[in-house]
């Protein structure tokens, strides 16, 4: 049975309010005043190190998303016609909608989603190595160590969000709230599952590491959420999320000057022909023609842009939300394997989509000055992790001695854990805290295993230029 009641709540870790109203409202303060937040103006949406302030920033997109997933919220709403208890929860559920989309790229590190790689590549060939080094492990221990290993070298994003607004931040949002913001339902430790598998989309990326396992059980236990299940809004933010792409990068890369109005008309005319597609083609072809009629050549491409726009979004958050609907009961209970998006194959808004991610993929993604800055981004991230590993070679009772502020041999040490976040370090010290010492061999595993999520937690945090001058400090460059 849908009962929203069940979903949107008063929980939450500490200091829960007793009204809804409230406690969402409470919600909204805490994110919007988010230190993490503000960050994101200066971390990569597509173009890395952009000096082009029009260029979308992750914060810029996330203000975009977090629109799309109101219009989404209010739509269906409005399509449920007073169903499933949601007259009384309605500002709760936009809101939620509305502040998980302007959180969702909050874990995200600098320099896009290729940092990912870079953080996971030196991991496993570096940190695991380090690792290797320090603990020698009996038998017993194996499968704990290689379960540890498999979630510190599979740093994403999603993950790190839930991290950062539960450990990092503190942000003591409302379960909802952050039940809204787990995409995904694998934790970092676990095995992807095959395509044919049934939770296989809920579970194609990591959505939460070890070291949040306890807080995301909890979380779901509370709202009632079966093991491998997503969140019923999260499905909103996704879709949110997806429709937002679709021109924002077009238009970045026309603002960028590696496409041109006329090269955006003809590379979508193409790919419309190339697919048999028809709604997009006939979409473009009359806002292209209206935008070179009335408009004086500097501004063309701006109409073209706002009515496709207009009339995409409108009609992709329409869609969306009928798929939503459509398929209530699976979405509520968190089962539906699909995105909203993509669940309909043959659908016009399907392939128009698809079109779009197509001529974005080969033209703009691939783009050559574009994979430059993301190797420069890649020997920057790699380069603070070298500088850093001193830390990670540390024995456990050197590294305790020094984030306690005592004295140990390794000059380098002590002037680099200096340089650490003292929230971060807080958040490493609690989770040492609650470790079990009777078994040393265990403990000396977990406690580096906190020991890398610190240092990775200080680094994926940084805005890129922060980041580049970090390196730069490091590496004596000026």
């Amino acid at each position: 049975m849908i009962d929203y009641s069940k979903k949107i709540t008063l929980h939450r870790e500490l200091y829960p309010l007793n009204n809804l109203d409230f406690s969402i409202e409470s919600d909204r303060g805490r994110i919007i005043s988010a230190p993490s937040l503000r960050r994101l103006q200066k971390k990569t949406q597509v173009f890395p190190l952009e000096l082009n302030a029009a260029v979308r920033s992750r914060l810029t997109h996330s203000l975009e998303v977090a629109q799309n997933a109101r219009y989404i919220a209010k739509t269906i709403l409005k399509k449920s016609n007073s169903k499933f208890g949601l007259d009384e929860l309605r500002d709760a559920f936009i809101s939620t909608a509305e502040m998980t989309s302007l959180l969702h790229d909050i874990g995200n590190p600098p320099f896009g989603h290729f940092a990912e790689v870079a953080l996971n590549d030196w991991m496993s060939k570096t940190g695991v190595k380090i690792l290797d080094e320090l603990v020698d492990v009996c038998p017993e221990n194996e499968a704990f160590k290689s379960m540890l290993v498999r979630d510190i070298c599979n740093f994403d994003g999603n993950a790190q969000a839930i991290r950062v607004v539960t450990k990092l931040q503190r942000l003591n949002l409302s379960y909802t709230q952050i039940a809204s913001i787990l995409k995904y339902t694998r934790a970092a430790y676990e095995k992807k599952p095959e395509k044919s598998e049934p939770q296989s989309y809920l579970k194609k990326k990591p959505g939460y590491y070890y070291s949040e396992k306890e807080i995301v059980e909890k979380i779901s236990d509370s709202l009632q959420m079966k093991k491998g299940c997503r969140f019923p809004l999260t499905y909103i933010m996704e879709a949110a999320d997806d429709i937002s792409y679709l021109n924002a990068d077009i238009e970045d890369a026309v603002d960028k000057g590696i496409l041109t109005f006329e090269d955006v008309y003809t590379l979508i005319k193409k790919e419309c022909e190339k697919m048999g597609e028809t709604y997009l083609f006939d979409l473009v072809e009359k806002f292209y023609k209206k935008a070179k009629s009335n408009e004086d050549e500097p501004y063309q491409f701006n109409l073209f842009l706002t009515l496709t726009r207009a009339s995409l979004t409108h009609a992709l958050v329409t869609h969306v939300s009928e798929v939503y609907l459509d398929n209530h009961e699976a979405i509520f209970n968190g089962e539906f394997n699909y995105a909203l998006l993509e669940f309909d194959k043959e659908s016009k808004y399907t392939k128009a989509v698809q079109v779009l991610q197509n001529i974005s993929i080969a033209n703009i993604y691939n783009n050559k000055d574009i994979r430059t800055l993301e190797l420069k981004g890649y020997k920057i991230l790699t380069g603070l992790l070298d500088s850093y590993t001193p830390l990670l070679e540390l024995e456990s009772e050197q590294f305790s001695k020094l984030v306690n502020n005592e004295r140990i041999d390794c000059y380098i040490s002590t002037r680099l854990i200096q340089r650490l976040s003292a929230k971060h370090i807080v958040a490493y010290k609690n989770s040492v805290e609650k470790l079990q010492v009777e078994n040393s061999e265990k403990y000396k595993l977990e406690e580096w295993y906190y020991r890398s999520r610190l240092i990775i937690d200080y680094i994926t945090g940084m805005t890129d230029d922060f980041a580049l001058e970090e390196y730069r400090t490091l590496s004596a460059i000026k």
